[in-house]
């Protein structure tokens, strides 16, 4: 079997985990657990729709970047600006490096009953490539306002994004995260 075929359900639970949205129970408020083969199965095709669409994003982002040092506004461009370009060149490629790593693991690795391992990994690869994927597209950002809107307003501009994107992507997964660990406390804890 490989890593991304669902196991046949049986009877016997080993591991229970919650997991409501997977539930296939008569109740629909209930939570179901889940055995946990079936917990990292969901979350390997979790990460595999993730990296799907964060892959298409990267990519093109990618090619418009490699694509911006053959126009011939490019030899206008200061000393900081070049830098600034060179630097979002980099860290496009590391992101799509890095997003596009689960799916090496998992060519690789395949069939060799490590899909733990494999989840453990592309989960944190994942992270890190949302990270660089975050820091490109400000630094394109920031590159884009600066030809466009000289001065300090393409800086405060571009923070701004920054700031949004540090909100959605990590602030509110991390404050949902931290209230759900609250609600599954016991009372007395």
């Amino acid at each position: 079997m490989t890593m991304t075929e669902q196991p046949v359900q049986t009877p016997g639970r080993d591991t229970a985990c919650s997991a409501g949205h997977d539930s296939q129970s008569s109740d629909p408020g209930a939570d179901a657990p889940e055995t946990a083969s079936e917990r990292v199965n969901r979350r390997w095709n979790e990460i595999l729709q993730e990296t799907r669409v964060t892959q298409t994003g990267v990519q093109i982002l990618f090619g418009f970047l490699l694509s911006v040092a053959f126009t011939p506004l490019f030899r206008e461009l200061e000393t900081f600006d070049r830098v600034l370009y060179v630097t979002t060149v980099v860290l496009g490629a590391a992101a799509t490096g890095t997003l596009i790593a689960p799916v090496s693991i998992h060519r690789f690795l395949s069939g060799q009953r490590m899909k733990d391992e494999v989840v453990e990994a592309a989960g944190r690869l994942m992270m890190c490539g949302m990270v660089l994927l975050a820091l490109t597209i400000g630094c394109t950002l920031l590159l884009i306002l600066r030809v466009v809107i000289p001065g300090v307003l393409a800086e405060v501009l571009a923070g701004g994004v920054m700031l949004w994107f540090a909100l959605c992507w990590y602030a509110l997964p991390l404050g949902l995260r931290r209230r759900a660990a609250r609600r599954s406390r016991p009372d007395g804890a």
